[in-house]
């Protein structure tokens, strides 16, 4: 396999994401897949199977652990990679979670900018037990919450608990029992924990501890990022058709930028967009 190596929602290899790309994956098996990524180290690496008659791409994504559904950034990161070796359009990938379309595009600058559009979002109940739980993990309290946006578990792809901080500083102070949470997120089939403070109206900034992944916090989380475009419109905190800004990474030194596009039509596909550099 010829292996790549991409930050993505950034322009500075010192930012962002990191993820494993491989653009041809053919006939490489489950336990290589998850070997690679788990030397690699990154939280997620995709692994692509080539277009065939119907000029679909398939694609799966491993982190250092086990495999998940849908992985945001590390769809952008192969999208780049893609356009920069076969020109820039529009993709179509089958992903475990659903189709996913991504489209690229170059900058007046030259970079490649990728846009993904997710599978059809959703919003679910965040059991009062479980919310109990998952604030006792984290070290927060019904009061570190946002009361405007209430706890959720949100779905694009994969499935993320989303609590809303008060302050951005008790964002800032994230420290929570790895072990005890990840238990809890095998349980509930969490891949992340959304952990969002709201700047503006627009414009938030995230954390996403990601124990099923064996690393303690994502720099930047497309699904995430999705899957809270999609929770809200459903619950109405906002006024589709919308453009978001999401800020994510810098509490560990590695900031990102993820816009994300919410269009009016309820069940539809929410937009991540992104760049990417190779490291």
């Amino acid at each position: 396999m010829e292996i790549l190596r991409y930050v993505a929602f950034s322009s500075d290899p010192a930012g962002g994401n990191p993820a494993g790309v491989v653009l041809d994956a053919t006939g490489v098996d489950d336990a290589t897949m998850l070997a690679t990524a788990a030397d690699l180290g990154y939280s997620e690496s995709a692994f692509v199977v080539p277009a065939g008659e119907d000029g679909t791409l398939g694609i799966r994504y491993f982190s250092p652990l086990a495999e998940v559904p849908f992985c945001g950034h590390a769809t952008i990161a192969t999208a780049v990679a893609y356009a920069e070796r076969h020109g820039t359009g529009r993709l179509l990938l089958r992903t475990q979670a659903g189709p996913v379309t991504v489209s690229t595009d170059r900058t007046a600058q030259g970079a490649v900018v990728a846009t993904l559009v997710s599978v059809a979002p959703n919003t679910t109940p965040l059991g009062e037990a479980d919310l109990a739980e998952l604030l006792a993990i984290l070290g927060w309290s019904a009061d570190d919450l946002d009361p405007a946006l209430p706890p959720r578990v949100a779905f694009a792809g994969a499935r993320h608990p989303v609590l809303a901080a008060s302050t951005r500083e008790r964002l800032a102070d994230l420290d929570y029992d790895m072990a005890a949470l990840g238990a809890l997120m095998a349980r509930e089939d969490w891949t992340t924990v959304d952990l969002v403070w709201r700047e503006s109206a627009t414009v938030f900034h995230a954390r996403n501890p990601f124990p099923p992944g064996g690393v303690v916090e994502d720099p930047a989380t497309g699904a995430a990022a999705a899957a809270f475009g999609g929770y809200l419109r459903e619950l109405r905190l906002l006024t589709p058709p919308a453009t978001l800004t999401i800020h994510q990474g810098a509490d560990m030194s590695r900031p990102s930028t993820i816009t994300v596009t919410v269009p009016a039509e309820p069940d539809t596909g929410i937009g991540v967009t992104g760049t990417a550099v190779r490291i």
